[in-house]
């Protein structure tokens, strides 16, 4: 087992790079989309809608329901691209590092 000035530093290069993983995500964008493409939602990898594009054949007064529909599927998608994103940034960050078995990131 390591001593405890080895857990310290290891703890501290963990929180470097958790500070380098928050900026990087500052900087990733995803397109989540949903119709074939007639509707996409861009989000910022803190998670904040950035930009939605909507094909004008999608706009009907008569389904504006659907059109409702087709931006919470593409939102959703979009958000499940980002977690995917981010739990493979996250591996590649743990995956330097010799943390003791069983410890997780983020704490």
């Amino acid at each position: 087992m390591k001593d405890l000035g080895s857990l310290f530093k290891d703890a501290m290069k963990v929180q470097e790079k958790m500070t380098e993983m928050n900026s990087k995500f500052e900087g990733i964008e995803v397109v989540g989309s949903a119709g074939g493409g007639m509707v996409k939602v861009f989000l910022s990898g803190k998670a904040i809608v950035k930009k939605i594009n909507i094909d004008p054949s999608v706009v009907n007064r008569q389904e504006i329901e659907v059109l409702e529909d087709l931006l919470i599927a593409a939102t959703n998608n979009a958000k499940l691209k980002l977690e995917e994103r981010m739990k493979e940034e996250m591996g590649n960050l743990a995956g330097g590092l010799n943390l003791p078995p069983g410890i997780k990131l983020p704490f």
